[in-house]
């Protein structure tokens, strides 16, 4: 596999892929090390997470580096991805992260508890768009419980997977703790259906998600699905309405726009609404395109072509059967896998901009009248990752809240994953948790142990 820079379009590594046997070879090595790992006294195990921070801080300009490298994301953003997976280190490093003690129960029994043990191996399949954060995330609060991880990893940040690995080694990790594997997609049931596999976590599009399920269902394995999403993003008349514009400005065109959690759908009230465009519109013209290594640049190429041709086709189908567009639209000419700041509206259902996930920097606005109208339009997606809600009538919030369809909701700020609270979604954005004690729970077996 080869993992090639989007700007410059030049090789940064070729890869061998593991082979069948390779890939048993390394699920045996990682089970051997769980047999090992999970008797570690938990004080220990959080410790390292401590190491590895250090290491992280300390290779923090090469890692962010490479992530740009390998998948285009403008550097100031590289370089806040690996301080958020050392503030991840440092949290499960803390014994209040990990309340994992057995927990008693009042029965008529002498004694009843429930203990809190690992599972076993977890198979992880992430994706490119944060190649460290993503891995983080699950990776952390997963062998800390105990558990070992392996991971396959998007090809395009083959990179990333390697240095994650060796940066687990050299922090004091025990051997085959946490593994990566070089296989394509389509092998991941060699995985999938080891007996020593416990339990499969993957980030994704629906599409993945429904064939690792459908896998997982098959071999009965536990799982976690974090999907795609079309995030509402509703701004009310009242709400401070240049840090409503900016905040959006900043979840959606996040690295370049390809994250799961932006802001897609922005649904404006129409008093509002007129004043938001213009807002808008000048913000995502002032926008720097340009080589993700320099600092100045606020929007790089994407990652790989099919994805700028896949957001291009989006934009044009929706356009062809009635969207407009304010600014942007299509490719920038300085740079063929860099797409515009692109504003629509005149968006409605039916189009792909309406319907699906818009992965890369498309804002849709759609103008809403009453509060009952806005959470409808919200609510009218097949995804329900985040929602965001800007208004300075808290009680409105409160009130709005409940009614909306997903695994989270902002007031005032931007959706985002902190590792202080749950991560997950409803409906096709997926299911299960990561992040928070919550996350630790989705990959240990809750034993019940009844004694009379």
């Amino acid at each position: 596999m080869k993992s090639i820079n989007p700007f410059s379009q030049e090789i940064i590594g070729t890869y061998a892929v593991h082979d069948q046997f390779q890939v048993n070879e390394i699920i045996e090595k990682v089970n051997q090390a769980y047999q090992k790992w999970k008797n570690i006294q938990l004080i220990e195990r959080r410790q390292l997470n401590l190491k590895l921070a250090e290491k992280l801080e300390e290779k923090k300009e090469h890692f962010a580096q490479l992530i740009t490298k390998e998948m285009g994301k403008p550097i100031k953003e590289s370089t806040a991805e690996v301080e958020k997976c050392i503030w991840l280190c440092k949290h499960y490093a803390s014994p209040e992260s990990f309340d994992i003690q057995p927990k008693r129960i009042n029965t008529e029994a002498r004694a009843v508890y429930l203990s809190f043990e690992p599972l076993g191996t977890i198979f992880a399949i992430m994706p490119w768009n944060f190649p460290f954060w993503q891995v983080f995330r699950f990776a952390i609060p997963t062998i800390t419980a105990g558990n070992t991880v392996i991971l396959k990893h998007a090809p395009n940040v083959t990179g990333c997977s390697l240095a994650i690995e060796e940066a687990f080694l050299s922090s004091g990790f025990s051997e085959n703790v946490f593994r990566y594997v070089v296989i394509p997609a389509e092998r991941s049931e060699e995985i999938i259906s080891h007996s020593y596999i416990k339990g499969v976590t993957l980030t994704g599009s629906e599409k993945a998600g429904q064939s690792v399920a459908s896998l997982c269902g098959k071999y009965l394995k536990k799982t976690v699905l974090e999907l795609g999403g079309s995030d509402p993003f509703i701004i009310f008349e009242d709400a401070e309405l240049h840090l409503s514009c900016s905040s959006g400005l900043r979840s959606r065109m996040l690295n370049s726009g390809q994250v799961c959690i932006a802001a897609k759908r922005f649904i404006v009230q129409d008093s509002i609404f007129d004043n938001f465009l213009l807002e808008q519109k000048q913000a995502l013209e002032a926008q720097v395109l340009g080589d993700p290594m320099m600092t100045q640049t606020d929007l790089g190429p994407m990652a790989r072509p099919d994805l700028v041709d896949q957001i291009e086709y989006q934009v044009n189908e929706s356009v062809k059967m009635g969207a407009k567009v304010i600014c942007g639209g299509k490719r920038s000419t300085f740079h063929s896998q860099i797409f515009e700041p692109t504003l629509l509206t005149d968006v409605r259902k039916g189009m792909p901009v309406y319907d699906d996930e818009t992965f890369g920097p498309v804002m849709v606005a759609i103008p809403f009248h009453t509060k009952e109208e806005a959470v409808k339009i919200a609510n009218d997606t097949r995804f329900g990752l985040g929602a965001s809600i800007w208004t300075q009538n808290i009680e409105l919030a409160h009130e709005i809240m409940p009614q909306l369809e997903a695994g989270a909701v902002f007031v005032n700020s931007i959706v985002k994953s902190d590792p202080r609270v749950p991560f997950g979604g409803i409906k096709n954005s997926g299911y299960g948790r990561e992040l928070a004690f919550e996350g630790v729970m989705e990959f240990l077996n809750i034993k019940t142990n009844w004694i009379e």
